[in-house]
């Protein structure tokens, strides 16, 4: 039969999606095989995205990355969830924390008990009062979690030296950077499949498995191996950003702010060295020169450069692994900056791919388990995304007046009238956002529910208040104990 072990990886495109593919592979190969990365000097990096959720600290773990190492290199702070300014209705304010509204009790969610109390007691104080990490948020305060902590955390960092850090981990471990344009993609005739590079100055690199991180354009799995791309701006409008940094501000919030605007929304994102900040919008619905006013106008310190112009087409390619090639980051898809999933989806992508790693038979079962999982998390996000627009109450613009009369999918659909129906959340993809999130927004963009749980309407009132009142009590001690979240990253990044 002979050695079908793979020798070669060529992973085209570094930025975030290539340094972040080839870390982990070089980790695990231990120079059993090649790999070789190459990066167009004429190509620069998208680099939006700055904010991330928790999953990225067990990707950091996995590598044995020290975190204060990280957040000095890095320029990141913490990060315990978004605040959303003006999404539902103008005015509006609210918080997805990273974590659940308190413990369970009588083994039905937190959430359910507040709804129950809250139609009796309009009073009672808002279910965000049980979020340790929407407390945290408000009060600015930042701890590290300890074992069953109720909230978790995620970071801001600067994408470009978040891919220079992974890019020295990898090349200590014997990835080659090639600093070149590919010319042309040659495939083997009998297969389809690709054979080698062609780079603009002569040189010709061969591979075996090929991992395309090329961003939008997908290099390899579209213009090489026509994958296809299914396209969601129908329900996804936002097709436009512009990036910009400014000075930053004396003290450094731990969580992600987005604004909504008459045609998108506007992203703020705390950096240590400064604040990043974007607006994504469609111009079908605003002009670029009215989309960047809005931006600057909406800035907290001076602009640091002159606002980058991005376009995308939210969807994903048909297939992410085609042949010999996987498609990892922008090349795979895009459902666009809000909830900060992109570096999230690359995650997955490269678990996915070292579960199930192949040889040089390229199995076609693994390349359909890959695309079927990776599909699926891809869809996932898709839906909770458009519930941030459907569920608008805005109609002071054209684009919003849209959005809340745009044709959503079916399970989405079905997700949000048993929450409007009976304060239940149903979870399709467990590895995607958890029950909480859901909550948060279904919540906070005025969805309520009609009745309550009725296992919770049995339970007797003045116990429940008073288990209730103790839980949030203990949860304002503990944040009222811990340091300001500036104060804590400052020493976070003193220490070894």
């Amino acid at each position: 039969m002979g050695d079908k072990t793979i020798r070669k990886i060529v992973i085209v495109g570094g930025g975030t999606a290539g340094w972040m593919t080839a870390a982990p592979l070089a980790q695990r190969l231990d120079r059993r095989c090649e790999i070789v990365l190459i990066e167009s000097p004429e190509i620069g990096t998208v680099g939006v995205g700055e904010a991330t959720l928790p999953t990225i600290r067990y990707y950091n773990a996995a590598l044995g990355v020290d975190e204060a190492d990280f957040l000095r290199k890095t320029q990141a702070s913490f990060k315990l969830g978004i605040e959303f300014r003006d999404w539902g209705q103008l005015g509006s304010r609210f918080f997805h924390g990273f974590g659940d509204f308190g413990p369970r009790i009588d083994n039905r969610s937190p959430h359910l008990h507040w709804l129950h109390l809250a139609r009796a007691d309009p009073t009672i104080p808002s279910y965000e009062n049980w979020s340790m990490a929407t407390l945290m948020a408000r009060n600015n305060r930042f701890a590290a979690p300890g074992d069953n902590a109720p909230y978790s955390y995620a970071y801001h960092f600067d994408a470009g030296l978040y891919a220079a850090y992974l890019r020295d981990y990898a090349v200590q471990r014997g990835v080659r950077r090639v600093e070149a344009t590919i010319d042309q993609v040659e495939l083997r005739p009998e297969d389809g499949h690709i054979r080698a590079l062609k780079l603009k100055d002569g040189r010709r690199i061969e591979g075996e498995l090929f991992i395309d991180c090329s961003g939008f354009r997908g290099l390899l799995i579209d213009g090489a191996l026509q994958a296809g791309y299914e396209d969601w701006s129908a329900q996804l409008p936002c097709n436009s950003a512009l990036a910009v940094p400014c000075e930053k501000v004396a003290s450094i919030t731990p969580y992600t702010t987005s604004t909504a605007r008459a045609a998108g929304w506007q992203w703020r994102i705390p950096l240590r060295h400064r604040t990043g900040n974007g607006h994504v919008y469609s111009n079908a619905f605003t002009s670029d020169a009215e989309a960047q006013r809005v931006l600057l106008a909406g800035l907290d310190g001076a602009p640091l450069d002159q606002p980058r112009q991005l376009r995308f087409v939210t969807g994903r390619r048909r297939q992410s692994w085609r042949k010999n090639c996987v498609a990892i980051g922008l090349s795979a898809g895009f459902v666009e900056p809000l909830e900060s999933t992109s570096i999230n989806l690359i995650e997955n992508a490269v678990g996915q791919l070292i579960t199930y790693f192949p040889d040089l038979d390229f199995k076609p079962e693994l390349a359909y388990e890959f695309n079927r999982y990776m599909g699926r998390r891809y869809e996932s996000v898709r839906d909770f995304i458009i519930l941030h627009y459907k569920l608008t109450r805005r109609s002071d613009s054209e684009f919003w007046r849209y959005c809340a009369n745009m044709a959503i999918p079916d399970s989405l659909r079905h997700q949000i009238e048993l929450f409007r129906e009976s304060g239940r959340v149903v979870v399709y993809d467990t590895e995607g956002f958890s029950e909480p999130s859901f909550v948060s927004m279904l919540l906070g963009l005025g969805v309520v529910p009609h009745s309550d749980d009725p296992f919770v309407r049995a339970l007797e009132r003045a116990p429940l208040q008073a288990q209730m009142a103790r839980v949030r009590a203990l949860m304002i001690e503990k944040v009222g104990a811990m340091p300001d979240h500036t104060d804590y990253l400052n020493a976070a990044c003193a220490s070894r």
